[in-house]
Parts: C-alpha cells; structure tokens; sequence
C-alpha cells in the first residue's frame, strides 16, 4: 500500500493538477512547525494561524475551482435545454439520440468534478487529524465549527453542496423527458420513485450518496453498530460488494439479530421465579442469565473466524444449537433440574452468530446502502430488547400436554425453540451463500472505459466528519517522502486477541471501558429487576415485563433524538462526558439509603441511568469507529468482535456480582451490586478526562 500523498497524485485528473489540496505541502509544513516549536523559534498561537490561513487559501482555490466548472456544466446544460426545445416541435429520433449522449456527457464531466470535491475533502480531513496528532490541539474541532457555519464560508459549498445537486437533478431530468415513457407524460417529480434506467443518472447519485451524511441519524445508527469500512474501497471491491449482496439474505441476517435479542430478554422477568422453582434461590437468575453471556464470549471468536469461509453454514449451527438449547430450558422444569436448564442457556449462547450478521453487513452489503444496513442492524437489536420483556408479560399462563408444563417460566423456551425452527426453515429456502472474493474476480468481466469506470464509481467515503483512523497515516506519521511505500503486512488485519490489543491507542481503550461500564450498569438494573422489584415493591410477572419493556422502547427515539439533533450542536467528547456524569447520578440514585424505598426513587434513577447508558453507548461507539485501526476493520479479530468481547464479558461479571451478591440476602442485593457499578462509573469519567485533557 503506498501513502496517501502518492495516492492522491496518482487519482488526480491531469488539467485540473494545479487546483487539489497542496498535501504534500501542508504534510511538509506540519513537520516544519514541529520542529520550529522543539526548537523554541515558534509558538502555537502563531502555527494555528498561519495554518489556519493557509487552510483557508487552500479550501478558497479549491471551491472557487469548482463553482467556475459548475458554471461551465451549467451553461452546457443551458444549450442543451434550447436544442431540446426545438425537437419538441419536430422530434428527430437521431437528434434525440444525440442530445442524449450530450446530456451524458456533461454527467461524465459532472462525476469528474464530484470526484475532484471528494478527494480534496478526504485529503482535508487527513491533514486536520495529522494536525491534531502532531500537536496535541483540538485544530479540527475548531476549524469546523467556525468555518462550516459562518456566512462567508467557503466549507459550505463542501458539506453542503447545493449547486452541485442541482446540476445533477438537471441531468437527470433531462434525461428523464428523453427517455422513452410509452407515452407517459409524468415527470420524474410526479413520480420521484419511478426508477430511470441510466448509468450515467445512477453514477451521479452514487457519488453524491457518498458526498453526504455527516452527523445524521442513519450514521449515528450505523457507527452504533460498529460496522467499519477500509478508507480507500476500490471500484473493483464495490463490485464485488453488489455481486455479493443479496436482499434477502440481509433480512435473514437481520432477523437472526432481533430473535437472538429476544431470545436474551424473553427470561428476564421470570427468571428469579424459574430458580426458585427449581429449588434454587432468586438470586441464582444472575447466573441464569449470564450462562449465555459465558458463552457468547466463545461464541463470538469462533463464528468471527467462521465467517472468513461462509455466512450460510454459521447461521444454520447457530439456529440449530439455539432451537436445542431452547428446549433444554424448556425441559429443565419438568426435570426439576438446574443443571439442563443452565446448559440450556449456555446451548443458546453458543449460538449467537451477532458477529456473523456484522461481518455479511460489512463484508456483502454494497457501500451505497450499508449505512442503512447497520441502521437495521441496531434497529433490529433494539426492538429485539423491547420484544423479549413484552413477549414474556404476555405469556402469563399454565396447563400441561402429556408431561409436559407450559406456564410463564417454561413458555418463553417452547415459544423461541419454535421461531428458531421456522428461522431455520426460512433460512435454508431463502439464503444464499455469497460469491468468494475469488470467485467475483475471476469471473467474466466486460472491457471497461477506464476514466470513466474510474469516475463512475469513484473512491468510497463519507465526507469531512466521519473522521475514521487511517494506521497507514500513524505509521508513516514521522516520514514525508511521498513515493516511500509501506509494507503489505502493515494494512493486514490483526491475527489474534494480543495483536488486536496492541493496535489500541490509549484513546480506545478508554472507549472500550466505557462500553464495559455502561454494559454492566445496564445489566445489573435489567438482571436484577425482577428480584428487586418483586421484594421491595411487590411487583408480579407482568408489571416487570411492562417496565424493562418500556426501558427498551427508549432506545430508538432517544438514538433519533441523539443522531439528529444532539450530536449536531455539540461535540462528541462533550456528550460523552455528561452522559457518564448522567449514569452516574442514575447509579447513585438507585442506592436504598434512606427508608422506605420507592417505586418512583427506582423508577426515575433506573431510567435516568438506562436513557444516559444509551446515549453513551451511541456516541462512544461512534467514537470508536473513527479512532480504531484501520487493520481492525476485517479480518477475525476485528473492531466489531473487540466491542462485543468488552461488552459480553461487562454482561458475564454483573450476572456473577448478583448471584454472589444473593448470598448476603435480598435486602443487601441492591447496594452491593450498585456499588462496583457506581466505582467503574466514577473510574471511566476520570479515565476520560484524563485522556482527552492529555491528548488536547
């Protein structure tokens, strides 16, 4: 892989060379004031200044290029229009033919001009986060902020780029009214859906796609998943990408993720009853539920090396192993029997393919619908979590067949043994098992334009914002030579667990800690809700379902509150502390301290700590996306197992804390299992502080 700097030479259209971002330049300079500040000759006020205006000139040359060939394409498309006009009075097919293949043209030139905006953005974005690395500053942050809104801004015409769209829709509507309707005389306006069968119209799209979304919802969904992308895909890996995907085998992976969510919380609100049942104490429901968090932990190595060679075969062990071990907790009441009713758990915990369904989003799913992909994928989880509480409320009955009991304890099994068997019937009929990269290359291949294949598909990413890690540019970090190439293995992804582990910068090992606070508050308030609230309140069955299920209807409008609005007027590092300081206090909140306790203390500390664990975990998730390595974006050990891993083993050390806190008796089980929760809190804010006040 060479560096950045020789790859933006290499991609650049040869007649516009004198308009791209200088990187080279600004790289060369960076070093300059580095050295210049080591040696005491420079201060920072000054380097932000003149880097400031050196930006400033570099962005001012770059839009000012870019309007003067809007105005070029437009004026194009003007005489375009006026040919138009006067075939409507005596159509030529020929001249239409030719008019069109005009229009066409002006789309190819339009591409070359979205794909120069698109390479000065990433080169942009690459520099400010070399700034910041070498300097310690939050330069980004502020660069930004006071450009991007400010009336006079030239970052405008980047984030926004309204005339561009507007070029593109009059392409595309040109286009439109040449196209053949069978007589029809709706424009695309009328019917905005009506698909235009145009690659030229489908290219512009894609690039403006990929020229959008900064801070949304959709994004903020998809960075929640933590689903990641290589910073440079290539036009070849797009269309191995659209060779891959296949729309039902998403939907399947989709609902592989909301059963499986389902399946963790259908048990919650009768777990304690479950134990107890079974001649063991409520309190044994931590271990109940966290056997197949135990499992997991495993789960998700094997079924991440798995899905290396197939998506199809994982998917159909882990619905087969679910399905039995569904039925083993089913069993385990009529066999009066602990031990089949945790190897059941354990059964259903070997079968969580969640690293599966991330590796077919990242891996199979085109670029141009992946964040929606991974919106689906949270989506999905969410709804999973809401379900499980609601369906086990519902099932608030008692009878036998045979020798068989069904009743609130036993039905959540039978009721998830049977939608893991009609999911496995629907996955064999509808999946199917993606093409190898292998395979895709290897196959027919028709000759290619190659500036326009090129430009037609263009490189793949996000704009300004989605600032992601690059590992390329923090080994290269100390050499400025351009044409210098780095080693092959240095982009490999990681090979094991410890490898992983050291490509974590400071930065994201305290991303992942949070994720391990914030999963195991939340699974301590949802694990011991039932025995908690049944002793102090008084609560049945059905009144815990109502209230955890109504802890999982948060998460949507809360993450579309956060993606939309919160994370658009405030930073990132901003919202991630006050969320902690929000848990927090939701912790101390929940503490039985002073008598009687009551349900709205419970209630309203629960939900302060629930809601703010959410936003954060929203936000530290997105965080992590544009920290971690590149190289951990693939690969068996990558970013997405990284988080499952802290989080699974966050669930697996709750469950224990409230099983062995059990043994100190029911009265005590509140303030002891909040106590770790409230010091890891506490520990987490100061490690957060800590790190950002070091590195800005």
């Amino acid at each position: 892989m060479v560096a950045f700097g020789k790859k933006l030479k290499d991609r650049q259209i040869q007649e516009w060379q004198g308009y791209y971002i200088n990187y080279k330049l600004m790289k060369k300079k960076v070093k300059q004031y580095d050295n210049q500040i080591k040696a005491g000759s420079l201060d920072r006020r000054h380097v932000l200044k003149d880097f400031s205006r050196m930006l400033d000139n570099q962005i001012e040359r770059i839009v000012l290029f870019m309007l003067e060939q809007q105005g070029l394409l437009a004026s194009r498309i003007s005489e375009l229009n006026k040919q138009q006009e006067s075939l409507q009075e005596q159509p030529d097919i020929s001249k239409i033919i030719e008019l069109r293949e005009s229009y066409r043209d002006v789309g190819r030139d339009l591409l070359k001009l979205l794909f120069f905006v698109e390479i000065n953005a990433i080169g942009l974005r690459k520099i400010l986060k070399k700034f910041d690395k070498r300097f310690g500053y939050r330069f980004t942050d502020y660069y930004v902020k006071t450009r991007a809104n400010h009336p006079y801004s030239q970052l405008q015409q980047v984030f926004k780029h309204v005339g561009l769209g507007a070029v593109v829709g009059a392409i595309s509507r040109n286009l439109a009214d040449l196209q053949d309707r069978q007589g029809s005389y709706l424009s695309i306006y009328d019917q905005p859906s009506l698909p235009l069968q145009d690659s030229v119209v489908d290219s512009l799209q894609a690039a403006v796609d990929r020229l959008s979304h900064s801070t949304n919802f959709l994004n903020f969904l998809a960075q929640h998943a933590l689903i990641m992308q290589e910073e440079f895909p290539t036009p070849v890996e797009e269309q191995v990408d659209d060779q891959r995907y296949h729309f039902m085998s998403l939907i399947l992976n989709l609902a592989n993720t909301f059963l499986y969510m389902v399946n963790t919380y259908i048990i919650v609100p009768t777990a304690d009853d479950y134990s107890m049942s079974l001649g063991a104490a409520a309190t044994v429901c931590g271990i109940v539920i966290g056997a197949m968090a135990v499992a997991q932990i495993f789960s998700s190595v094997y079924f991440s090396a798995w899905s290396n060679r197939s998506y199809f075969r994982p998917l159909v062990f882990s619905s087969i192993v679910l399905f039995v071990g569904n039925i083993m907790y089913a069993l385990a009441y009529d066999l009066k029997s602990i031990p089949v009713l945790l190897i059941g758990r354990i059964f259903c915990g070997l079968g969580s393919a969640r690293a599966v369904n991330r590796r077919y989003i990242s891996d199979c799913v085109p670029l141009k619908i992946r964040m929606q992909a991974s919106a689906g994928f949270v989506s999905a989880s969410a709804l999973g979590m809401a379900c499980g509480p609601a369906l086990a409320g519902l099932l608030q009955t008692n009878f036998k067949i045979y020798k068989l009991t069904f009743n609130q304890d036993t039905l959540p099994g039978w009721l998830m043994a049977f939608a893991w068997l009609v999911y496995l019937i629907w996955l064999w009929i509808s999946f199917r098992e993606p093409a190898t990269e292998t395979e895709v290359n290897t196959g027919p291949q028709e000759p290619s334009n190659n500036e326009n294949d090129v430009l037609e598909n263009g490189i793949t990413q996000p704009l300004l914002l989605k600032v992601e890690d690059n590992q390329q540019d923090d080994e290269n970090d100390q050499e400025y030579d351009e044409s210098e190439e780095a080693p092959e293995e240095s982009r490999q992804p990681a090979n094991s667990i410890a490898e992983a582990y050291r490509l974590l910068t400071p930065s994201v090992k305290v991303q992942l800690l949070i994720y391990f606070m914030l999963k195991y508050a939340m699974e301590v308030l949802l694990s011991e809700s039932s025995v908690v609230t049944t002793y102090y309140f008084s609560w049945s069955t059905g009144t815990v379902a109502i209230f955890l299920a109504c802890l999982g209807l948060t998460v949507l409008p809360i993450n579309v509150v956060v993606g939309s609005y919160i994370s658009n007027m405030f930073e990132d590092r901003q919202i991630l502390l006050v969320s902690e300081i929000m848990v927090f206090l939701g912790i101390l909140g929940s503490f039985h301290i002073v008598s009687p306790y009551t349900v709205p203390q419970y209630v309203c500390s629960g939900l302060i700590m629930f809601v703010a664990a959410e936003v954060l975990e929203g936000v530290n998730l997105s965080l992590l996306s544009r920290v971690m390595s590149s190289r951990l974006s693939r690969g068996t050990y990558n970013g997405g197992l990284l988080s499952t891993e802290a989080g699974t083993f966050a669930r697996v050390i709750a469950d224990v804390t409230i099983t062995l806190a059990g043994y100190l008796g029911q009265s005590k089980l509140l303030n002891v299992t909040l106590l770790p929760s409230l010091l890891i809190c506490l520990a987490s804010i100061i490690a957060t502080c800590y790190t950002y006040n070091s590195l800005y």
